[in-house]
């Protein structure tokens, strides 16, 4: 038997028991040492039709059991772990779009990464599984998910060097996309967040300037963007105030990425002409990564230029998830919370 953290909604998380995962030709169990609360494990909407579940889905660990016919992997391998992975063969994977495959949108890991072990299913062992370096620890791991599904985002923004970025909701994947769009050489980076803690981590994270929404409006985004507006919108959270407000701080020839989701039934209305005609605006969006932005994202970990542990602000034991989810919903005074099963 193993220990888990059952979600039943982000107020009821309980410790229990289930039968360790056995395993089948071409998986592997892991023994789960870190896995990271993400914004979307808190969407009660999203999944409350279908607790109780086991969540976590940025996990790494060590390889305790191999299948039979496993190769290229080894008993007591340190690995991170994609829980999606695509065909690869099929029209949306060939048109380099990976994350609207239908087989990226059914895998899984079993149970989740907030379990003292998981089966790795033999699709995922193929395509999702990647050797931790040794100088990168488990936490640095968890990081390699959010940091994927970033990049995927930056690459569909289209961000070039000198571009003005205004990134809206500065929790981790907001500071990521700062911290990424800092490397690629953007110029002013104005974030925005409701919160007072996650305004001052965005300045201590690469932002330029960050704003609180009240405080925020297109006069100040001027003011401190050399007159203009934004080239690249960031929308980092699923605030339908936000999203509204991303649409007016666009700039003639920019794009608005809509990260996050919103609530379930939101619409916004948009006007085409003031909007679109003659400005040459863009908005699109951006779901998960593929297995080539996990290895980016791993050697760009591997590289050493992201503040990662700076931006953990809890490390939590399973009998403490029920916390970490507290913490992450609140979306208030944490930042990257991760949950250490073997603790």
């Amino acid at each position: 038997m193993m220990r888990v953290a059952r979600w039943y909604h982000n107020r009821d998380v309980r410790v229990e028991e289930m039968p360790v995962p056995e395993i089948h030709p071409g998986e592997l169990l892991v023994r789960v040492e870190a896995s990271g609360i993400c914004g979307s494990d808190v969407m009660e909407w999203y999944r409350l039709d279908r607790a109780p579940l086991v969540l976590g889905h940025e996990v790494a660990g060590e390889i305790v059991e191999l299948g039979e016919g496993v190769e290229g992997f080894a008993l007591g391998e340190r690995v991170v772990l994609a829980h999606h992975v695509p065909c690869n063969t099929c029209h949306y994977c060939l048109r380099g779009h990976h994350s609207s495959c239908d087989t990226l949108r059914r895998t899984n890991f079993d149970p989740g990464g907030f379990a003292e072990y998981l089966r790795v299913p033999a699709i995922n062992v193929d395509r999702g599984v990647f050797p931790l370096p040794e100088e990168l620890s488990y936490e640095d791991a968890t990081f390699v998910e959010p940091l994927a599904c970033v990049l995927r985002g930056h690459r569909r923004a289209g961000m070039q060097p000198g571009d003005g970025v205004l990134v809206m909701g500065s929790g981790i994947a907001g500071l990521l996309h700062i911290q990424v769009a800092r490397s690629m050489g953007a110029g002013r980076i104005v974030a925005t967040d409701a919160s007072e803690y996650r305004v001052a981590a965005a300045g201590r994270f690469g932002a330029d300037v960050a704003f609180l929404p009240a405080d925020f409006s297109t006069e100040r985004l001027r003011e401190v963007n050399q007159g203009r507006l934004a080239d690249v919108v960031l929308v980092c959270t699923g605030a339908l105030a936000a999203v509204e407000q991303s649409l007016r701080m666009v700039d003639r020839g920019g794009t608005v990425l809509f990260f996050a989701p919103t609530g379930p039934g939101v619409a916004v209305p948009i006007s085409i002409n003031e909007l679109f005609w003659r400005t040459d605006i863009t908005l699109t969006t951006s779901y998960a990564g593929s297995p080539a932005d996990y290895r980016a994202a791993l050697e760009i970990i591997r590289g050493g230029g992201l503040p990662l542990h700076q931006m953990i602000t809890h490390r939590l034991s399973l009998e403490e998830t029920g916390l970490g989810f507290r913490l992450v919903a609140a979306a208030a005074e944490s930042l990257k919370v991760i949950v250490e099963p073997q603790r």
